[in-house]
């Protein structure tokens, strides 16, 4: 099993990785290997844009920053480029080291088959291998289950739900995430705000970048319900029925 590592994971979802990891290794007696890949941390390449300092590669030439898909001022957003170079770049390396062969060299066609977790809430964000040596095949989807489906069976099997993987700061999240996020994870959501700051720190940007969709601090987001924001939440909690209404 590989595990893409990009830095930005929350503390919920790195101790259930560590936990996933020490029962793989008890359930197979060591047979089966896990593994960690990193291609650096998504978190430091922002912190280094905001102060404008560039790392070197491995050549000594500066790399560039990588593109993330935060939302612009002007009604865009930017490329996403962050899960390929931090998650899928990572992760072909590691294949091809264990295929035994060198960067660039060539791999019968077929030769990796690479099991994939997506669930059929998710089904379109399946898709075929981009290397031909490789295989994608998506288990959940041949069973047909839903991330409910899965949940169900860790509960009957006494395994915990594991959180939902995403970056800390992944602009994606709905409100009701960023809501989950804030009320039950203070230390993740303190971070996804100081990434909100630094995103708008970098020197030279063209427009200025957010993790909400708003496009306003994440630290000022409204993120109740139309329900609450309409005062019907709270109506709700306090009536005791007595009114006969």
């Amino acid at each position: 099993m590989i595990f893409a590592d990009p830095g930005a994971e929350t503390g919920a979802t790195m101790d259930h990785l560590a936990w996933l990891e020490a029962e793989v290794t008890k359930r197979t007696n060591g047979r089966m290997l896990t593994l960690r890949v990193s291609n650096g941390s998504i978190t430091e390449t922002i912190e280094r844009r905001a102060k404008g300092t560039v790392a070197l590669r491995k050549d000594g030439q500066p790399s560039r920053f990588v593109s993330a898909p935060f939302f612009t001022e002007n009604g865009g957003m930017g490329r996403r480029q962050c899960t390929r170079e931090f998650k899928i770049e990572p992760i072909t390396k590691q294949q091809r080291a264990l295929l035994g062969y060198r960067p660039r060299q060539r791999i019968p066609v077929g030769s990796c088959e690479v099991w994939i977790g997506i669930s059929t809430d998710e089904v379109t964000r399946a898709s075929s291998a981009t290397e031909s040596w490789c295989v994608h095949r998506y288990p959940l989807l041949e069973q047909r289950m839903s991330r409910h489906d899965c949940e169900a069976w860790l509960q009957r099997n006494g395994y915990p739900v594991p959180p939902k993987s995403a970056c800390v700061f992944c602009p994606y999240r709905s409100n009701l995430e960023w809501r989950w996020l804030k009320e039950n994870d203070p230390a993740a959501w303190a971070e996804a705000v100081r990434i909100d700051d630094l995103i708008r720190q970098s020197p030279n940007m063209t427009h200025r970048e957010y993790l909400h969709r708003d496009r306003v601090p994440l630290s000022e987001v409204d993120l109740r319900t139309d329900s609450q924001r309409n005062g019907q939440h709270s109506w709700l909690l306090e009536c005791e029925g007595g009114c006969g209404l």
